[in-house]
């Protein structure tokens, strides 16, 4: 089998994204084993009680029209359904301030977390900025701009790192350089995004308020089901980090965070650029001619590939490597990813193959897969809260094996090599 991978538009795309992140990863790779020895496991996990809480809500800030932007065949309409996400953004931030600023120790109770208190009041700061760094993701997305967005995410990783670095030197620790590195690289990568849109897309800022309308309602199904489904996704996994901290302590859920972040680094590498330029070739086959089912295989087989030697990799050497990596006490965060090694497989395969059901707008099927998957990680902890932590990490592992399996078989139903409306 011949990839093609010099010659082959694709490939080119892929490569060029994965070459900005794979920069923009390697920053904070490698000062991760200085900020495990600055920040303690209990500094990391009210840092994931915080981003948990931003990326349930930031789900609701742009109704899930960013996803829209690539759909339309003219930029005239894609650019006015940009304009629509950035005003739902400003609107759900503002919405969230007003909540936080009433009920900020109302809710540090019930996550059973005073820590937490003095850094909700930046939430509403973080969802606006992820809302557009998101809108305009997608707008250079369709633009095939590639560039711009690997330089975004050097230029997010690097101001993140640099600030929780400096920060945690100066002051010794401490979840305020966490979370204000964050803050500051969301800031900046989203005022890069802006710059580039309007430098090189000024004649396209007119905004057409009846245009907004008719395109809000002719791609109505993203909120109406994609902001569920999407709700439901990300609540499924960050909802793991609370609850982590409400039975069993923010030094266990600092373990799964570290846990996850580690997964997330090949996924958002590789697998993440692969669906960037996925989404794009497989659309355009789509409108063309319907025969999405070879491209879909194809990218199917080389996701495999690609995760087979990490997976082996990480199932035994992940402990080790933790342990001499970042330090002795972060020992059970190497334990929980050798757990969940088979998760790693499956997400990085199914994560960017999932965007077919975007392509032929079956939102409705995403909705009741994210649904469940929700319903089933409650049920995880209800039966799992009185056991230890590894015995948690275990139950969870067998949910995420079962969604991902699913969430491939699912996607597949719905290539075709004929007319894809054809399929019901």
């Amino acid at each position: 089998m011949k990839f093609n991978i010099v010659k082959s538009d694709f490939s080119k795309n892929v490569i060029t994204l994965i070459t900005g992140t794979a920069i923009a990863q390697a920053i904070p790779i490698a000062i991760s084993p200085i900020l495990t020895r600055i920040y303690s496991p209990e500094d990391f996990g009210v840092l994931a009680l915080y981003l948990s809480i931003t990326s349930i809500i930031s789900i609701l800030a742009t109704g899930r029209y960013e996803l829209a932007i690539t759909l339309p065949v003219k930029d005239e309409d894609a650019i006015q359904i940009l304009w629509l996400s950035c005003i739902l953004t400003i609107i759900v931030s503002i919405f969230t301030l007003l909540i936080i600023l009433f009920f900020n120790e109302n809710i540090s109770r019930l996550l059973q977390n005073n820590s937490i208190g003095d850094w909700l009041y930046f939430v509403p700061i973080t969802i606006f900025f992820s809302g557009i760094y998101q809108s305009f993701n997608y707008w250079h997305n369709r633009q095939k701009k590639y560039t711009v967005l690997s330089k975004s995410r050097v230029i997010q990783t690097l101001n993140t790192s640099a600030v929780n670095l400096g920060v945690g030197v100066v002051k010794n620790g401490g979840v305020g350089g966490l979370v204000f590195g964050n803050l500051i690289g969301q800031f900046l990568s989203s005022l890069y995004m802006v710059y580039v849109f309007f430098k090189r897309d000024i004649n396209k800022i007119e905004i057409k308020k009846e245009q907004i309308k008719a395109l809000a309602k002719r791609y109505i199904n993203f909120p109406k089901y994609d902001v569920i489904a999407s709700f439901f996704n990300i609540s499924a996994n960050q909802v793991i980090n609370i609850f982590f901290n409400v039975f069993f302590g923010a030094i266990t859920s600092g373990y799964y965070f570290l846990t996850q972040k580690i997964f997330t680094l090949p996924i958002t590498l590789i697998a993440g650029a692969i669906q960037d330029v996925f989404k794009m070739e497989i659309i355009g086959v789509h409108l063309k001619k319907g025969d999405t089912r070879g491209l879909y295989l194809k990218t199917f087989k080389r996701l495999v590939l690609l995760s087979l030697l990490p997976t082996f990799l990480i199932y035994f050497f992940s402990i080790d490597v933790f342990t001499f990596v970042f330090g002795e006490k972060w020992k059970p965060a190497g334990e929980f990813v050798q757990i969940m090694t088979p998760v790693f497989f499956l997400r990085f395969v199914s994560f960017p193959l999932s965007y077919m059901l975007y392509v032929v707008e079956k939102q409705t099927y995403n909705t009741i897969a994210q649904l469940l998957l929700f319903l089933a990680i409650l049920f995880s902890f209800f039966i799992g809260k009185d056991y230890n932590a590894k015995t948690m990490v275990q139950i969870l592992t067998i949910v995420f094996c079962v969604f991902y399996t699913g969430y491939i078989v699912m996607s597949y139903r719905f290539t075709s090599r004929g007319i894809i409306n054809n399929i019901k």
